[in-house]
């Protein structure tokens, strides 16, 4: 069977070196300087080694930074929105020297090697009004920024290790793993969903409205470093294990976790989570409300409007964009703004701040805003010391 659809660029890399080639390559990385490797920047390593991030085969280059942040797009004309680079401080450039090559570690272990083509200085205005549309140091992409390392050094990488994880190991694909999975259920059509929060039941309204239009869903929840008040990963995994069990067809659902950090980069994030998904063979994106964003610095539908920017060559999936759906009593079903002609005062609209009082206090929402089984394991997520 072939392909669902072909990776960005045409091709999916693969950075990982493997048998007694990783062997030397460890063994080498032992002599060159070291560069410690973050949790942002461990997530990026392993989404870069597996191909996740096809067409990049490494860390952004001068040229390649400046061309996404000016024009969405890498130097080779590839639409890529955010820039996907590695920093250091003073003291690690002064560690550098001149290395052609330097050491990536996480812990005190070599994991890569990254031939250093360049070393230039991070533009820290630039990078947030262009990612972010904010230099407010009260935006969590900005804080991380702030917080980054002021040199970035690119170049190609090579990888001989990826980070070890012990939680979600079932659920753990690559792009290739997830498209060989595809092609063993026949699926020609797989729609992604992002997500860093619990499956409620707008979300689950508008998976199944996309999923009367494709073959598969990838259920894709972010699993890398999120803002201290987002729900853990861990509580969200259950939630989405009991709502699958109970309310999705099993043949038509994959759930699989994704490594990376969030950025809350509202609009540009959506674009960046989009072509990812189109490398682990997605053809179709759900792009919802909000979608990354955070507190009031990108209107609602922001993140659907940045796709008009582009032909749909460019982009080679198809973004499948929905408005807020909520519970109209006089529907007496789910809906959204596009099929329900009735008000605010007919339709069950709860704010984030109310659900998560109810929780706290053991009180299950409304079962047309979130299933039961979904409520009670938050319930108890809340209510037990973390």
């Amino acid at each position: 069977m072939t392909e669902t659809i072909a990776p960005h660029g045409g091709h999916l890399v693969d950075l990982l070196v493997t048998g007694p080639d990783a062997e030397r390559a460890a063994d080498e990385a032992r002599q060159h300087p070291k560069v410690p490797l973050g949790p942002r920047e461990q997530a990026d390593f392993e989404m870069l080694a597996t191909g996740a991030m096809s067409p990049l085969t490494g860390f952004a280059t001068e040229k390649d930074y400046r061309s996404v942040l000016d024009d969405m797009r890498l130097s080779s004309g590839l639409v890529w929105s955010i820039p996907v680079s590695l920093s250091v401080d003073d003291d690690g450039l002064k560690r550098i020297g001149r290395a052609d090559e330097v050491a990536l570690t996480i812990g005190d272990e070599p994991a890569g090697i990254l031939q250093v083509e360049e070393v230039f200085r991070r533009d820290r205005e630039a990078e947030a009004e262009s990612v972010f549309q904010t230099t407010d140091r009260s935006h969590p992409g900005v804080s991380a920024l702030d917080r980054a390392g002021d040199w970035l050094l690119g170049g190609r990488v090579r990888a001989f290790a990826v980070p070890r994880h012990d939680t979600f190991v079932e659920h753990r694909r690559t792009p290739a793993e997830t498209r060989a999975a595809f092609a063993e259920r026949g699926w020609r059509k797989v729609v992604g969903f992002q997500t860093r929060n619990p499956v409620h039941r707008a979300h689950e309204y508008i998976q199944k409205c996309a999923l009367e239009i494709v073959d598969g869903l990838l259920l894709h929840p972010l699993v890398g470093e999120t803002k201290e008040d987002d729900v853990p990963a861990d509580v969200r995994m259950r939630c989405y294990a009991v709502l699958l069990d109970s309310y999705y067809p099993k043949d038509r659902i994959l759930l699989s976790v994704f490594p990376a950090a969030m950025r809350y980069a509202g609009p540009k994030e959506a674009i960046f989570h989009a072509l990812v998904r189109k490398n682990y063979g997605c053809t179709h994106f759900i792009v919802g409300r909000d979608h990354a964003g955070v507190g009031t610095f990108y209107g609602t539908f922001d993140a659907q409007k940045i796709f008009e920017r582009f032909a749909p060559d460019d982009l080679g999936i198809t973004p499948l964009m929905f408005e807020h759906a909520f519970w109209c009593h006089r529907c007496e079903g789910m809906a959204t703004p596009k099929i329900c002609p009735h008000g605010d005062e007919d339709r069950l609209i709860l704010s984030g701040t109310k659900v998560r009082e109810m929780l706290r206090h053991g009180e299950r929402p409304p079962p047309e805003f979130s299933r039961p089984e979904v409520a009670d394991v938050l319930i108890e997520a809340l209510s037990a010391p973390r």
